[in-house]
């Protein structure tokens, strides 16, 4: 790594919920902490869902987001790579932002070393034991010709019910979102203790959980759950040495 400079990590920030005066003021303070961090920014990792529904037309992309994806452009252009990983909620992102921002972007989990540790980094969805049924539907989700379906439908009213039901879900998730289940309930920390028997790992770093989460996995591997941007304004960073859960504060 280069001195002096850091590694970040951000999750979940699930723009457009849960109205659009609240998801403005979200936008805003992200576009303020990405200004701080572009500074001594080496990489940014932006670990999926990043809005709360996302789907890509061949010429036409939801509205809004401006400040955000403005922003991100502008970093991307000064030389600070950005990497995605797609998540549950905007896994139909296909070519536009790679094009406009420069941005590569991820749909399974990748490793990577920085200064000698090793990083698995994903969005955290479908992975681990259990919800066989979120597994079925991602599948489909994630078909070509049900895709190709879903484009054939008008975005007036194809986004407005994709926006119905992605809000549905979100509310009927989020008191399971706030309990933390302990560690032998954690689906993403249990996924993680079994890659450790095939190979060490030094950090996992997932979102989707919403939860903040830092667990010892064994005396020198640990599993981050970054969080989420609506409750917790929550991130990771990496200086060379340590990596740190921290809280965004105005």
């Amino acid at each position: 790594m280069i001195p002096n400079k850091k590694i970040y990590f951000a999750s979940d920030f699930h723009l457009g919920v849960p109205s659009y005066e609240n998801s403005l003021v979200r936008e805003k303070l992200i576009v303020k902490w990405l200004d701080e961090i572009k500074h001594d920014a080496q990489e940014i990792y932006l670990m999926g869902d990043l809005f709360d529904f996302w789907f890509e037309y061949k010429h036409t992309v939801p509205k809004g987001f401006v400040r955000l994806l403005g922003k991100l452009a502008e970093i991307a252009d000064s030389g600070v790579p950005i990497t995605l990983f797609a998540g549950n909620h905007d896994m139909w992102m296909f070519d536009y932002l790679p094009k406009e921002l420069g941005i590569q972007i991820y749909r399974r989990p990748a490793a990577r070393i920085f200064n000698g540790k090793k990083f698995y980094l994903g969005h955290g969805d479908g992975l681990g034991p259990g919800d066989k049924g979120y597994k079925f539907i991602k599948k489909i989700f994630a078909n070509p010709f049900c895709q190709w379906l879903f484009a054939r439908l008008h975005p007036n009213f194809a986004i407005s019910m994709a926006n119905y039901w992605s809000n549905r879900s979100r509310l009927s998730n989020a008191p399971l979102d706030e309990k933390f289940n302990g560690e032998e309930n954690e689906w993403l920390a249990v996924y993680a203790k079994e890659k450790l028997q095939k190979e060490h790992i030094d950090y996992f770093i997932f979102g989707h959980r919403h939860l903040p989460l830092d667990i010892k996995l064994s005396n020198n591997s640990r599993y981050v759950n970054l969080g989420e941007w609506v409750n917790y304004c929550s991130y990771a960073v990496f200086d060379g040495t340590d990596l740190e859960l921290k809280y965004y504060k105005q």
